[in-house]
């Protein structure tokens, strides 16, 4: 049982970034806390086995919805990671603590968490990784907000890069956490690693992690082993390495959607294929493209997503 907020924490003896990853934003994905708190580990022995191992500046690992995470739920009254809009956080500041419901009592912790850490450790830039897993099986793939930066950190973790998708998707936390935190600069990327009970889930959220530090300078890419970054290419062979949102399928639990069974991440899909049903009838594919994250569990407000690959970054990136 996850009992506290704060997985892990590690600073290196010289200033560097702070880079701050959430597993169990949604309290029924444990492969992010399981894959932080491995990391931790990790960080801590690497010096002894590894002279060369210098770590700059300071990790720290937390869980997202504690509260849903210690019930292995998706979440309690509403999904924490549709929660991050400027609306419900303006709600959080100007309300007491017990007229706020389960999913805002746990960002108003978390902000204040994270204020206190930066104050603490004066950054001169933040980083903000969460980990997340889907329902269906297949790829492994990032969520960046349209912002070059970002995208540019993206694309070296080797696994696909979707754009697009957080102005399909409001309130997450990537959205949040990208440009400015607490008047610190801050880039901000959500990484799913595989599906809810995937073993490996765990392994490629580690690669993923490892990577990032190597790109943002906590430490070198060759004091560490490459195999991380094989993990992540082998299970991303054939996939697009840059796609964009076409479509998403928003839901409510009155539509009784039902996805049809068998699709996975980025399976290739037709105009008019039909997808699922519900309390209208199927449910025809508007788009050729790609499918992404078909839903195949009770909770969700989205029925699934279509995306189509594109050759470069062009315009769309500020």
């Amino acid at each position: 049982m996850i009992k506290k907020r704060i997985i892990g924490e590690y600073q290196g003896a010289e200033k560097g970034p702070l880079l701050v990853v959430f597993g169990n934003m949604h309290g029924n994905e444990p492969a992010g806390f399981k894959a932080i708190d491995l990391m931790i580990k990790m960080i801590e022995v690497e010096p002894i086995t590894n002279p060369e191992f210098n770590f700059k500046g300071k990790f720290l690992g937390i869980t997202g919805n504690l509260k849903a995470a210690n019930k292995g739920v998706r979440f309690i009254d509403k999904d924490l990671n549709r929660c991050w809009s400027s609306d419900i956080i303006e709600k959080i500041n100007k309300n007491p603590h017990d007229k706020l419901n389960a999913e805002e009592k746990e960002i108003k912790e978390i902000i204040a968490l994270l204020k206190h850490k930066i104050d603490e450790y004066q950054p001169d830039k933040l980083y903000v990784l969460d980990l997340h897993t889907t329902s269906s099986t297949g790829g492994i793939f990032t969520i960046v907000p349209d912002i070059k930066e970002s995208v540019e950190i993206a694309l070296k973790l080797n696994a696909p890069v979707i754009l697009g998708l957080l102005n399909g998707v409001k309130g997450t936390s990537t959205e949040y956490f990208s440009g400015y935190f607490h008047n610190v600069p801050s880039v901000s990327l959500t990484f799913e690693s595989g599906n809810h009970n995937d073993i490996l889930s765990v392994n490629r959220a580690i690669a993923a992690m490892t990577n990032l530090m190597t790109i943002i300078g906590n430490f070198e890419s060759q004091h560490v082993e490459n195999r991380h970054n094989m993990l992540l290419q082998e299970f991303s062979k054939g996939l697009p390495k840059l796609s964009k949102l076409l479509y998403k399928h928003h839901i409510t639990p009155e539509d009784k959607f039902v996805m049809n069974p068998g699709y996975e991440n980025f399976q290739k899909i037709e105009k008019g294929e039909i997808l699922a049903k519900d309390k209208n009838g199927i449910i025809k594919s508007p788009y050729k493209g790609r499918i992404l994250m078909p839903l195949y569990q009770k909770l969700g407000e989205d029925g699934f997503f279509i995306i189509k690959e594109i050759s470069g970054l062009h315009d769309c990136c500020k």
